[in-house]
């Protein structure tokens, strides 16, 4: 049997599951990023009742749970038009999160989630989509796999992150017509 993945659109009685699924991938992945793996200001930034209910009530925001053979294992997150440099917001869609639980990596969950990304950039006619990636750790990787390109350097944007794994690129796809 293949290993089904669906996007399940998120609402209001499914922030509990996105809540924890979302923070407990986030934890596996980025504590190091934080002084005594202390990620409590990206958790509340992202992670909380309040945040996805403003999120929700912006139609240019998408959020989803990331199913693997009817079990949560990631959340995914995408702003329909957001520019970056020369392209337009009519141009570009913006990756903001692919958070997928460690015990679900390697089955194939975070190319589904670009390809599902994919088509409907391309079905609202985007040129590019974008997304920033640590510039150490295996996302890295996975994203020139995948088709995107460096385009330009970055950091973590919050002040109480440890300075020395700051380091970000932004990353481009050119979309095929």
């Amino acid at each position: 049997m293949t290993n089904i993945v669906h996007f399940e659109p998120l609402t209001p009685e499914k922030y509990p599951i996105y809540i924890a699924v979302g923070t407990k991938a986030y934890n596996q992945h980025y504590l190091h990023l934080w002084p005594g793996g202390n990620s409590s200001t990206y958790i509340q930034n992202s992670f909380t009742n309040e945040v996805l209910a403003k999120e929700a009530l912006d139609t240019n925001t998408c959020l989803f749970i990331i199913h693997l053979k009817k079990l949560p294992v990631g959340i995914l997150k995408f702003t329909l038009d957001k520019g970056l440099g020369p392209y337009s917001e009519e141009d570009a869609l913006y990756v903001d999160k692919i958070y997928i639980l460690k015990e679900a990596t390697g089955m194939g969950v975070g190319k589904k989630a670009l390809q599902f990304i994919s088509l409907r950039a391309k079905e609202i006619n985007k040129k590019i989509m974008w997304l920033d990636t640590m510039q150490k750790g295996p996302a890295l990787n996975f994203y020139l796999k995948n088709g995107f390109e460096r385009h330009a350097e970055t950091k973590v944007p919050f002040e109480n992150a440890i300075e020395e794994e700051k380091p970000m690129y932004v990353m481009v796809k050119i979309l095929s017509s």
